[in-house]
């Protein structure tokens, strides 16, 4: 009976666990999936290379909904055993719920190796391959986005505009360019030919002018302007394509664990060991450990009696996630500036977190309900942050 009773709880949560996977990730891939479709249209990128930059894109997002879809699909498990009268009949059985945790402590545990692999490799392998397609889709098609007889203002602090461009040679035709990226001045380039340069060992794409004239005009008495035969300007694409500027090579979100621990070595023998390679050392083991958390939490919760069940569940896994989320995110600004350890920003969440699931499971084990939990709760938080004086000190 045991075992029928372990299957069944175990594919109770393994269905609404898919459909939250699902669910959470596409939420959070709503925004990205937005500029992969603006990719398509103005530069013509391919479906391949798309599934490529979304594949990349992918292992970070299931980093963070991994936990998430476990801590809902716990809820609504167990909130269904307890609203169909299910569970009143397993502990009538003399089942406690402590009996009921083989296979939660199963799922929890599949949860947080995958969870694990994705923060400790597939994540970091993930944001260095995305780092050098958008390098490749910068250099392959950097006048894909720009149309002819048209001001283009999709660089940062530039407009460019051309009479014709040839996207198989990178040539641009009667070229105008608006350069305000210096505030002190502001620069109008007339050239009569221009073509794109890659650089692939300091990845930089160089817009080369030919045979023009600058017209200089800012906080001097007077304007100038200047011919050149040959004129370089140079193009921001990776934010343009990306949203974001280009990383070091030796960032630390896209070090796997052996590499970031020998990189940590490395900063620690010659004395500039960087506050962000410990937060993220920490994070690697944090961001994992937070299903066997959420799982202490969910259980308790769960077999809370309640009618709705979807819709509770939902609410509560997202109150939890939102308030987990919150605490790390601050835990780790302060940790990258100092302020705190990075071990205390990072873990912080699973402490408070963790407490709280305990209680609750203990709570919940002499079947007592959530409202009567709160006094005994709110006093073993107030107990645990409490500094007491040592037997013997003076009062």
């Amino acid at each position: 009976m045991g075992k029928i009773l372990h299957r069944y709880i175990f594919q109770e949560v393994l269905t609404p666990f898919l459909l939250g996977l699902g669910v959470f990730t596409f939420i959070l891939l709503i925004a990205r999936l937005l500029k992969l479709i603006e990719l398509v249209v103005n530069r013509g990128l391919p479906p391949v290379q798309i599934l490529r930059l979304l594949s990349y894109l992918l292992p970070a997002f299931l980093e963070v909904t991994v936990p998430m879809a476990m801590l809902l699909a716990i809820l609504i498990a167990f909130g269904r055993l307890s609203a169909d009268a299910e569970m009143i009949a397993i502990r009538s059985s003399g089942l406690s719920i402590y009996q009921l945790a083989p296979p939660v402590v199963l799922f929890v545990g599949m949860a947080t190796l995958i969870t694990a692999g994705l923060s400790m490799y597939a994540r970091p392998w993930a944001n260095h391959n995305l780092k050098h397609e958008l390098w490749d889709i910068a250099r392959t098609r950097a006048t894909a986005g720009l149309r002819p007889q048209v001001f283009n203002d999709e660089f940062p602090g530039l407009v460019i505009y051309a009479e014709q461009i040839d996207s198989r040679s990178d040539r641009l035709f009667h070229v105008l360019i608006s350069d305000e990226r210096d505030p002190a001045q502001h620069n109008t380039v007339f050239a009569r030919e221009g073509f794109m340069i890659s650089d692939n060992e300091a990845q930089t794409v160089t817009l080369r002018l030919l045979d023009g004239t600058i017209h200089t005009s800012g906080e001097a008495a007077s304007d100038y302007h200047t011919d050149f035969e040959s004129y370089d300007v140079n193009l921001d694409l990776r934010e343009t394509l990306a949203g974001q500027t280009a990383k070091k090579d030796d960032d630390p979100q896209e070090l796997t664990l052996p590499q970031l621990g020998a990189a940590i070595e490395r900063q620690e023998i010659a004395g500039t060991l960087r506050p962000a390679m410990l937060v993220e050392l920490h994070r690697k083991f944090a961001i994992p450990f937070a299903c066997v958390v959420f799982g202490l939490v969910g259980v308790p919760l769960g077999v809370e009696p309640a009618r709705a069940v979807r819709s509770r569940g939902f609410a509560v896994s997202l109150a939890v996630i939102f308030v987990y989320y919150i605490l790390l995110s601050a835990g780790q600004g302060f940790a990258e500036q100092g302020t705190v350890p990075a071990w205390l920003g990072l873990w912080l969440p699973n402490i408070v977190f963790g407490v709280i699931g305990v209680v609750l499971v203990r709570r919940a084990a002499r079947e007592r309900t959530l409202l009567g939990v709160l006094p005994d709760l709110v006093g073993q938080l107030r107990d645990l942050l409490t500094i007491r004086p040592r037997a013997g000190a003076s009062r």
